[in-house]
């Protein structure tokens, strides 16, 4: 069960990424500046995972306090992200490797916290 919800959970992530990315990149096309573009792409993208996740990954209720502990997971996983890269940039020169190996620390992280934190 576990193994199917994280699975979900990360398929999930993947299509609110696609979400986020065909939203800054239309804007774009209609001629948004383009950090306006990714902001907007950003925060659609976001409350797409959250909706998603609420209602399909785990089933739950959405609250006030299930918004600000999914605000809090995000911005945890934000720390990690930018601590890796950090690292990555100190070590190789070059951020991406840090971006990368983020990806797998915030999955588990985002998912262990949102199933049993954010919407138990």
């Amino acid at each position: 069960m576990i193994k199917n919800q994280f699975l979900f959970f990360v398929l999930v992530g993947f299509f609110c990424a696609l979400i986020d990315i065909l939203a800054a990149k239309v804007l774009v096309y209609f001629g948004i500046y383009y950090g306006v573009a990714v902001s907007i792409g950003f925060m659609i993208g976001l409350l797409a995972n959250y909706v998603l996740h609420a209602k399909i990954t785990f089933q739950a209720v959405s609250s006030r306090s299930t918004v600000t502990r999914f605000g809090v997971v995000v911005v945890i996983n934000y720390a990690f992200t930018l601590l890796l890269s950090y690292f990555s940039v100190q070590i190789t020169g070059d951020f991406l490797t840090g971006k990368l190996l983020s990806l797998p620390v915030v999955a588990v992280n985002g998912f262990l916290l949102s199933r049993y934190w954010v919407f138990k």
